[in-house]
């Protein structure tokens, strides 16, 4: 079977539609939709049922969908076997959520270059929902995120708590009051609707912490960050803590597939990443 006709199937479950999928995958509906059809006449099943709210699984494809994570993680584990370079023993692959990779990915890259000098290595970063998927297809080994969805046949591991701050930018121009909201999860969220945490009514708003950092550091004003992410700007005196705003607590997770790469390699990857989260967090100084 062509591992697409399984990747394209499991894009339409998480995308719940195929449309969607198709946005996901990079190609149109038609080619989708031809995939699906190839897919059900392999199987002599239908596997979807479409309707306007999106496409639901048959019984069949309830079926199916027990089975085509571990015939992509298969394939996946395979073609590692296969592309490890030559002078090393394995490939191990990491993705990671945009706002983890500095310092967390970064600083794990450096540490199993030097504990593990003969594992090769491949990182990439993508969203949440982007890096879980690829753990579940066994496109990478090892995802790190803020909110793992709890999937049959993964693993979680709770890494560490960053702390999210509010600072505000030290310069006065063009508009030092501008509040700058980024997407951090449900219990910030909570507090913009309840008007506890800066403003309710931000003229900006983004999904991506960096991005946010960036434009106050370039325009001014002021917003929620990691604590890791703004201390060398703090400490630089480009930043300031913005006095009696609330703390917040943010979790970031290691999940991995129980049937993917070799267990031990897995423990040396998984044991870099408690190293580098507990150093981060030895390395944050105390907000006040």
């Amino acid at each position: 079977m062509d591992i697409e006709l399984a990747r394209t199937f499991l894009a339409i479950v998480s995308a719940g539609s195929f449309v969607r999928a198709a946005e996901r995958l990079h190609v149109s509906q038609t080619t989708v939709s031809a995939r699906i059809r190839s897919l059900e006449e392999q199987l002599r099943r239908s596997l979807f049922i479409r309707n306007k709210a999106g496409a639901t699984l048959t019984p069949a494809g309830e079926n199916f969908l027990r089975h085509a994570p571990a015939l992509v993680q298969l394939w996946e584990r395979a073609r590692h076997q296969v592309a490890v370079p030559a002078g090393r023993r394995a490939i191990l692959s990491i993705g990671c959520e945009n706002s983890l990779w500095d310092p967390l990915l970064l600083r794990w890259l450096l540490w199993m270059r030097r504990a593990c000098p003969d594992v090769a290595l491949r990182a990439q970063v993508g969203s949440s929902s982007t890096v879980i998927g690829q753990v579940v297809e066994g496109i990478v080994d090892i995802g790190v995120v803020y909110a793992p969805r709890y999937r049959a046949g993964l693993r979680v591991e709770h890494l560490t708590e960053e702390r999210l701050v509010m600072v505000r930018a030290t310069r006065t121009d063009p508009a030092p009051d501008d509040y700058v909201q980024v997407e951090w999860g449900q219990d910030l969220a909570l507090h913009h609707a309840m008007g506890q945490a800066g403003r309710p009514d931000s003229s900006l708003v983004v999904d991506l912490g960096p991005l946010g950092l960036g434009y106050i550091l370039e325009a001014g004003g002021h917003g929620y960050f990691r604590l890791g992410a703004v201390k060398p700007h703090l400490d630089a005196g480009r930043l300031a803590l913005v006095p009696e705003a609330p703390e917040f607590l943010y979790p970031a997770y290691a999940i991995f597939s129980e049937g993917g790469n070799d267990m031990g390699l897995l423990e040396e990857a998984l044991e870099g990443l408690r190293h580098v989260a507990q150093a981060a967090r030895l390395a944050e100084v105390p907000a006040g």
